[in-house]
């Protein structure tokens, strides 16, 4: 049994330590015995809807974002297309998260046409105007199990009808600050603002991913659990912090410069 990873942009969209999403899953797998590869696909690069069951999304600067838009648009958008609508399972986190909408509009300069895989669009309200920063506790929507982690961007996500939140805000900000959701979920494919990395504070998460990518090539199937104590410790831990400060005032920093 093998799981099949495909890292999109690790050159590009890897702020905050997502990265180690990809080694969180790769640790998790192999510590039941299941064989990972990992396939790191850059700009110009294609990708096989087949061969890979598990993609990850991480963030970046509108720099990067600019870069990598028209790429994910051009050259894999088909592609991804077609694996998330045969249940691969797909990740992304910040910048990929508003990459995978119709658009995001920066503080400056031309709207960055997105993939359209997830029902939602961001706008950047201008120069001078307040970034969401700080660390976050949501409630996943569908089980009310707790998420942790870190948000850092000047974008507001609104979802539309066909993409519900992946959860809901207790501490901080989520997408846009005012609806209290956070991310969005479309089929197995799952969006959010939370780095940190994500799934090393959430390993349930990171279980969940793997499953659905597993099933998909292998059929049903039960990952054993694993002992946890340590990385439940540690959310909680992240959690207790979260709740002590509150929402965090956020910062002004140069206009457009990050997510």
């Amino acid at each position: 049994m093998e799981l099949r990873i495909c890292h999109l942009y690790p050159d590009l969209l890897n702020l905050y330590g997502d990265r180690g999403n990809i080694t969180t899953l790769v640790r998790r797998a192999q510590w039941r015995g299941i064989d990972v590869r990992v396939v790191e696909a850059r700009l110009g690069d294609p990708i096989d809807p087949r061969e890979n069951d598990l993609f990850f999304i991480g963030g970046g600067e509108d720099r990067q974002q600019r870069l990598a838009a028209p790429d994910l648009r051009q050259v894999k958008g088909a592609a991804l297309r077609e694996a998330a609508a045969s249940d691969a399972a797909v990740l992304a986190v910040c910048g990929g998260y508003q990459l995978l909408g119709h658009y995001y509009r920066p503080a400056d300069g031309p709207d960055l046409e997105g993939l359209g895989l997830l029902n939602l669009h961001t706008v950047h309200p201008g120069p001078g105007a307040r970034r969401l920063i700080g660390n976050i506790v949501i409630n996943e929507a569908t089980s009310g199990t707790r998420l942790v982690g870190f948000e850092n961007h000047g974008g507001r996500t609104h979802l539309g009808s066909q993409a519900r939140p992946l959860g809901t805000v207790v501490v901080g900000f989520g997408n846009n600050g005012e609806d209290r959701t956070e991310g969005a979920v479309w089929r197995s494919v799952y969006g959010t603002y939370l780095h940190g990395p994500l799934l090393p504070k959430n390993p349930w998460l990171a279980d969940l991913l793997i499953g659905v990518a597993l099933r998909r090539r292998y059929g049903e199937m039960t990952l054993h659990p694993l002992p946890d104590a340590e990385e439940h410790r540690a959310a909680e831990a992240a959690a207790t912090r979260a709740r002590a400060g509150g929402p965090q005032a956020a910062t002004s920093r140069r206009p457009g410069s990050r997510l």
